[in-house]
């Protein structure tokens, strides 16, 4: 058994990550940031959870910039071809299940 203090954990550089398991093709990693990813359009599903802090997810729907804040305990499901990026507002840290070597 392995236990994570998500609030306490914290990387070197925005967006660093702890690689917490692989279940079958998915990667299961706990990131830290407090910087903007980058906007980029998903190749493959991707589940994005808050667990601290809050993340303003900017995505585009029809050409058209939309934003999202999420807090602790919500949950963003990107499928294949969402544009996002997401911003750390101030600093969060976020559970995120994706196919392995996803972008």
């Amino acid at each position: 058994m392995r236990f994570f203090d998500a609030g306490a954990f914290t990387a070197d550089r925005p967006w660093g990550a702890l690689d917490i398991t692989e279940i079958d093709t998915a990667t299961i990693r706990l990131h830290w940031t407090d910087q903007p990813y980058k906007w980029h359009v998903n190749d493959g599903p991707e589940v994005f959870v808050v667990l601290d802090g809050a993340v303003d997810m900017h995505y585009r729907e029809n050409g058209e910039e939309r934003v999202e804040r999420l807090t602790p305990g919500r949950i963003c499901y990107a499928q294949v071809g969402d544009e996002h990026v997401a911003h750390p507002a101030p600093e969060a840290r976020i559970l995120v299940v994706e196919r392995k070597g996803s972008v």
